[in-house]
């Protein structure tokens, strides 16, 4: 029997997920990401707040397949996908031919046009970008510090977060306690009562993907915990430390961007219908219409199951099981008429807002507080690859809920400039 050849365009969850159930198929796999590593991005604001380092949630793609020799990996970036022709084209004009093509090419963040407002309002879909945060953050208190007037101080501890998902949460909530609690005793001239967090959402209420009660919960949660949350507050600009909504303005050397994601660019390169995020609307089987042998999975599917309205939401358990669902497809080789539609398997949503602190909407139950919040740890270490990952983050998460401590609070970039105050005094300044 002839051996297929699988191209998979992206290592998330998807992607991985897919070419490790085809372990035992007669394929040849080649995975193609611009980074080389997988990364766990429901941990990445704990880097972005000094709670883990980089390698607790990544691990190089090359590991994950060392033992499965139907794999060969491409660091590289797809540029076009040439249906018609079955192959693809990376940016340095490279092609590689398929026979099946499984794109997994994630989502990035929707700045609704305003793509202009990244550069002072970062997004969290990479370990750069939380990298870039977790500095921010640091960099900002050590400029504080060295400011006599509050005034002056005041940009540097205000801390401005855009957007009321689990994300936009789950980072207010770690600043939070970063600011309010943790660090603010290694210092000696700035106090927690100075620093103020705002959640910024333009509807009327956060987390608006659990039922409106642990909503609640959150909102009271985060308040108790010094967070300004401000619903019904859409963004009209974004500049150089300046955050304007609807009603106010808000002075921040921390402006963070977690309002919304949109899919790969890459997408459009297959001519299908696409929804208002971009996701590509998939049949069935999440092929697409007219290629059978197309698959598009992940943050990049738009998929409505039968009897629903919405599609699927994008989240790793989703992720995961699109991957093993398309795994099942290529390896029994089955026919388009014989593809049973996918069913997605709920394993609950949730989200946490801090130490011992999180709320958890699984089927019909609803919790919020320690019992959710062991829940989430359970589960986050459980979809964690890697022993040594697992192992590390639980020891992490032990030392912090014992201490109080986040571990890994080092200003690593080496190419700084200078800025003065109004003073003349001399402040650390980021490189642009």
């Amino acid at each position: 029997m002839k051996t297929s050849h699988v191209v998979i365009i992206g290592g998330g969850f998807a992607g991985i997920n897919c070419a490790k159930s085809l372990r035992k198929a007669n394929v040849h796999i080649t995975i193609i990401d611009r980074n080389n590593h997988h990364l766990f991005q429901p941990l990445l604001y704990q880097v972005a707040t000094a709670a883990l380092s980089a390698g607790d949630i990544a691990v190089p793609i090359r590991a994950l397949f060392s033992k499965q020799d139907n794999v060969d990996i491409i660091l590289g970036e797809v540029t076009e996908v040439q249906t018609d022709l079955n192959k693809i084209i990376l940016s340095e004009g490279r092609s590689v031919a398929y026979d099946y093509l499984v794109m997994a090419p994630g989502s990035r963040y929707n700045y609704f046009g305003n793509d202009q407002w990244s550069q002072n309002a970062p997004g969290l879909k990479s370990l750069s970008d939380a990298l870039n945060i977790r500095e921010r953050i640091l960099i900002s208190l050590e400029r504080a510090e060295q400011l006599n007037d509050p005034d002056q101080q005041q940009p540097y501890l205000t801390f401005a977060i855009i957007g009321g998902g689990p994300t936009g949460v789950e980072m207010a909530g770690a600043i939070a306690e970063i600011v309010k609690r943790n660090m603010m005793r290694d210092f000696r001239h700035i106090h927690p009562h100075q620093a103020k967090i705002y959640l910024i959402e333009a509807t009327s209420g956060i987390l608006n993907g659990f039922s409106e009660k642990l909503s609640k919960k959150a909102q009271t949660t985060l308040k108790n915990m010094g967070v300004d949350i401000l619903l019904n507050n859409p963004v009209t600009d974004i500049s150089d430390r300046l955050v304007t909504t609807k009603n106010r303005k808000i002075k921040s050397a921390n402006i963070i961007w977690a309002a919304g994601v949109q899919a790969s660019p890459l997408l459009q390169s297959l001519h299908c219908e696409t929804d208002k995020s971009g996701r590509v609307v998939v049949n069935k089987d999440f092929t697409i219409s007219g290629h059978s042998n197309v698959f598009v999975i992940g943050d990049a599917a738009h998929y409505v199951e039968s009897g629903n309205d919405q599609p699927l939401p994008a989240l790793a358990p989703v992720a995961i099981q699109e991957g093993k669902y398309v795994a099942k497809i290529l390896k029994k080789n089955v026919a388009p008429v014989y593809r049973k539609p996918f069913h997605y398997i709920d394993k609950g949503t949730m989200a946490t807002i801090g130490r011992a602190k999180a709320v958890a909407q699984i089927r019909k139950w609803k919790i919020s507080g320690f019992l959710a919040w062991l829940a989430w740890s359970f589960i986050h270490i459980f979809y964690l690859i890697g022993f040594r990952n697992r192992f590390r983050v639980m020891l992490e998460w032990m030392w912090y809920y014992l201490t109080f401590r986040r571990g890994v609070r080092l200003i690593t970039d080496r190419e700084m400039l200078e800025e003065t105050d109004p003073n003349n005094n001399l402040l650390l300044k980021r490189s642009e």
